[in-house]
């Protein structure tokens, strides 16, 4: 991201409402996407995360500096991982509950992308009964896009089946636990290589694709009550 604008892409106007989006996701929605974790897990009978502090929307317990920085940098990223023990669950099938936990974050970013996007629609109408300024719908659309991109690059980034990413607590769901426990001997050593992958920006094309796909598909879907 901050790349596109360091080489001079982009108005004024829409660098600065795309920081500001980014700002707004960091400080106010991912925070949103830990504390969904750390709701899944309380429900499920583990009060780990409710014990560590996590089970609140405070950014100040939920923000890691250098995966807020990839947000601004790369435009994914990731917060710090909210601390469960499976073995709390009330329920049987402990790594189903693992699955569930570990899903309700990207979901989150899922249903904050589609809330964004409807605000965008809707000041879009706005705007053309009268009820807003041009100039002031053009602002709302183009933060609320920016903010509802983000998230669906943060939904898409923490799938990657890769430790500490949320894709790896899924993973650990479908795998047996000796192939689980192989990779996750090798954890900081995985961690290590993804970020030098990330800083790298290899990741950067296909979670674009990914993410610019999914984008569509929800924009369309969301879209479609005010094209009628």
């Amino acid at each position: 991201m901050l790349r596109a604008l360091l080489s001079g892409g982009g108005d004024p106007t829409s660098v600065v409402l795309q920081l500001l989006a980014t700002a707004f996701v960091v400080f106010c929605t991912l925070p949103i996407h830990e504390y969904a974790h750390a709701l899944i897990a309380t429900k499920l009978g583990d009060q780990t995360a409710r014990l560590n502090g996590r089970l609140t929307l405070s950014p100040l317990k939920h923000i890691d500096i250098f995966g807020a920085l990839m947000i601004f940098i790369a435009g994914f990223g990731y917060a710090k991982p909210v601390p469960v023990n499976m073995r709390n669950f009330n329920m049987k099938n402990k790594k189903a509950g693992m699955a569930l936990v570990a899903l309700a974050g990207p979901v989150s970013n899922l249903i904050m992308a589609a809330f964004f996007i409807l605000v965008k629609n809707i000041s879009y109408v706005m705007a053309i009964n009268g009820l807003i300024t041009e100039l002031l719908a053009e602002i709302i659309i183009t933060f609320f896009y920016f903010a509802a991109s983000i998230n669906v690059s943060l939904a898409v980034f923490n799938l990657i089946p890769i430790p500490p990413l949320d894709g790896s607590r899924i993973l650990f769901s479908v795998i047996p636990d000796r192939y689980y426990y192989t990779i996750m001997r090798y954890e900081r050593q995985i961690m290590l290589g993804m970020f030098v992958l990330v800083a790298l920006g290899v990741f950067t094309v296909p979670l674009s694709y990914l993410s610019s796909f999914v984008f569509r598909g929800l924009d369309f879907v969301i879209s479609l009550p005010f094209n009628l």
